[in-house]
């Protein structure tokens, strides 16, 4: 496993992306328990940016004004696994007690046959089958969320 995940920082590296989980490792030392409990990398994008889900709005605008404090550390800790840049919003941030490392995902919502039917239908057009099933899971999970929404 570890000659595994080597292999995936090599490659990362490589064509220009930091380790999310090297990220999510270092996050509590680096930022201090305060705001760790308050603020969690969410994703890394391709460009190198931090997703950093918030507790609150008011987290968010706090941390945007330490954003460059908080690279320059990372910076000294990750070296060339840092990300470019940060940014934060309000999202979901694991419990003081989580143990997992894993950057936290929304859970996709639950689909009915009918959406999945609907968005396999949508998706039918796309030549390359991997990008028409993921167009269809993301399809009928925004057909799902619309439904939910709408209901309420």
């Amino acid at each position: 496993m570890d000659r595994l995940g080597n292999e995936i920082k090599k490659t990362a590296r490589r064509v220009g992306l930091p380790a999310a989980s090297e990220v999510v490792s270092v996050w509590p030392r680096v930022v201090g328990e305060t705001i760790a409990t308050n603020a969690w990398p969410a994703r890394l994008t391709r460009g190198g940016v931090l997703q950093v889900n918030t507790s609150s709005a008011t987290w968010a605008f706090e941390l945007k004004h330490l954003a460059p404090q908080i690279l320059s550390k990372l910076e000294q800790v990750l070296a060339e696994e840092c990300p470019r840049e940060l940014r934060f919003a309000p999202g979901p941030v694991p419990s003081a007690g989580r143990e997992s490392s894993e950057p936290l995902a929304p859970a996709a919502p639950a689909t009915t046959a009918r959406e999945r039917a609907q968005a396999e239908e949508l998706a039918a057009v796309i030549d390359n089958e991997e990008l028409r099933v993921l167009v269809a899971r993301a399809a009928a999970a925004s057909l799902a969320q619309n439904a939910k929404r709408s209901a309420l």
